[in-house]
């Protein structure tokens, strides 16, 4: 009986610690990172239990304490390590700072805390985490990796802090290998009510053609390639449905993307959402500490049918997708951008970041626009497009062309480009209509960009210049006259490149071709050569 009794008595708590600790370092090792938290936080409440119970200061181990205040350690830096696996980035956090209370040099919370700073965009500490854990003897055996994480955040900290961020290289190895890693970056831009709808995204200060606005990283993004063997709608219902589970996941295990959704508008109240302050979406933003708000999954839902971006097929295009490549994604900081159709801003995807940049010059104070859909179509087009959007744009563009397009004359023009007239007619007619109305600067700009189909179809065509070469305007004035109303665009600038074909670019050409190519591709594009680069891809495949 006594040996049936000793086998049945129960494990002391120091046995159970070890049982759970076995358990929970096998479950870690296997990359079970679900299950080990559970095992680790079993550990943990037992592990605290004993440090408060008083009776093992009388136990015949007179280090017990301190052996139990260093598995405590332990087990929060190893749940750490699995939390940040699940991106329950949040309490990974606070597991780290709960080790380090412990022991404030413990390697491996210093290393763990380090990458979730830098996931979460905070350089600064972070390279301080991996800077002190240099310093620890155990980390003779991962110089090479810490001194990784140490010059990848000094680069980044650089980035966030200066915005000097170049793709050059990238470009001139034609986009081979992984996308740059690029850190998250806010310029000189302000958050306030817009005259156009709700909130807005204003220059504080007078920005160049080119000149890098911000860089931010998607909360969340959905890719991939459609079938073509229907129309996609099935595909783009499954990729939308991952991409709102993504969103929901980052929302629920991060107090800071929950707090940057819920500044975001649902579609309803819009003037009564206050300007969120720029602060929050610095990179190096202190913790917001918990939201008192539950999450809630039908508003997100409502956030994303309003807020959410399909990377545009310039994007897919220069990142080596194909046609039918769709992405979908939700960048906080850019869902803040009204649509224009006179656009000063353009955007470029890479990687997770996307990156926007101004397409032509902004003055201090003037909303920074992008063009939800194509502005170089008429007015009859953009209404329908705008529809879909769910809105009615009242840009000075749109209130200019309203006052044109009630001319007889415009409309005849509409109607006989869409039966097939020929393009170099159109256009002559057009350029003598503007002149007999006494129309001028940007309103010809405007104009021009309605019609760009007919300019572009006649530049491209011998037959046309040979016919109306002498009777239509010069391509690079044009060109000048649509850049400057509406921005860049790939189309704008391959028919200013097509029309030296052969013959060669003079220096000026050459110069105003760069100048374009900063429109459309921004100055983080540095290098000549790179520009050059695309500008050759933009000929061939625009």
């Amino acid at each position: 009986m006594r040996e049936e009794d000793q086998l049945q008595q129960p494990l002391t708590p120091e046995e159970v610690m070890q049982e759970l600790r076995f358990k929970a370092t096998e479950l870690l090792l296997r990359e079970e990172w679900q299950e080990s938290v559970q095992v680790y936080t079993q550990f943990i409440n037992l592990c605290r239990d004993q440090i408060s119970n008083k009776s093992h200061q009388n136990h015949p181990d007179p280090d017990l304490h301190t052996k139990l205040k260093k598995s405590l350690c332990l087990a929060l830096s190893n749940r750490a390590e699995a939390l940040s696996r699940l991106r329950d980035l949040t309490k990974a956090l606070k597991d780290c700072d709960q080790a380090l209370k412990i022991e404030s040099t413990h390697f491996k919370s210093l290393v763990c805390k380090g990458k979730i700073l830098l996931s979460l965009n905070r350089y600064s500490m972070a390279l301080d985490c991996f800077k002190t854990a240099i310093l620890d003897p155990q980390a003779s055996g991962n110089l090479e990796t810490l001194n990784g994480y140490v010059q990848k955040c000094k680069k980044l900290e650089s980035q966030s802090r200066t915005g000097a961020f170049d793709l050059s290289d990238w470009i001139l190895s034609r986009f081979r290998g992984k996308s740059p890693e690029l850190a998250e970056y806010t310029g000189p831009v302000q958050i306030k009510r817009s005259e156009l709808s709700g909130r807005g995204l204003f220059a504080t200060k007078n920005i160049d053609a080119g000149t890098l606005l911000f860089v931010t990283k998607a909360i969340a993004t959905e890719r991939g390639i459609l079938s073509s063997e229907d129309s996609g709608e099935n595909a783009q219902l499954v990729m939308w449905k991952n991409f709102v589970d993504k969103v929901v996941d980052s929302a629920t295990k991060c107090e800071r993307i929950h707090h940057l959704i819920s500044t975001l508008s649902s579609g309803e109240d819009e003037d009564k959402l206050e300007a969120p302050e720029m602060s929050l979406f610095r990179p190096e933003a202190e913790g917001i500490g918990e939201l008192n708000e539950k999450l809630d999954k039908v508003r997100i839902l409502s956030v994303l049918d309003v807020n959410s971006l399909v990377e545009d097929s310039v994007s897919a295009k220069v990142l080596g997708r194909n046609s039918d490549y769709y992405g979908v994604g939700l960048w906080v900081l850019a869902s803040f951008i009204n649509h224009s159709c006179n656009p000063n801003a353009r955007r470029l995807h890479v990687g997770d970041h996307m990156l926007v940049h101004a397409s032509r010059d902004v003055k201090a104070g003037e909303e920074i626009t992008f063009a939800y859909f194509d502005v170089l179509s008429p007015l009859s087009k953009r209404n329908e497009m705008s529809k879909t959007w769910g809105f009615h744009c009242s840009c000075k563009r749109c209130k200019f062309e309203e006052e044109m397009c009630s001319k007889q004359e415009v409309k005849e023009l509409e109607i006989g480009l869409e039966r097939g007239i020929d393009v170099g007619s159109a256009i002559f007619r057009l350029e003598e209509g503007m002149r007999r109305w006494m129309v001028r600067g940007k309103g010809k700009g405007y104009m021009r960009a309605s019609f760009w189909a007919a300019y572009f179809e006649a530049y491209g065509s011998e037959k046309s210049m040979r016919r109306w070469g002498r009777r239509i305007p010069a391509v690079d004035i044009v060109v000048d006259s649509v850049a400057e109303a509406v921005g860049c665009d790939e189309r704008i600038l391959k028919v200013f490149m097509q029309t030296f074909k052969g013959n060669g670019l003079s220096v000026v050409d050459m110069e105003k071709s760069l100048k374009l190519g900063r429109g459309v591709h921004g100055k983080v594009v540095k290098k000549q050569q790179a520009l050059r680069s695309l500008l050759d891809l933009g000929t061939h495949d625009a």
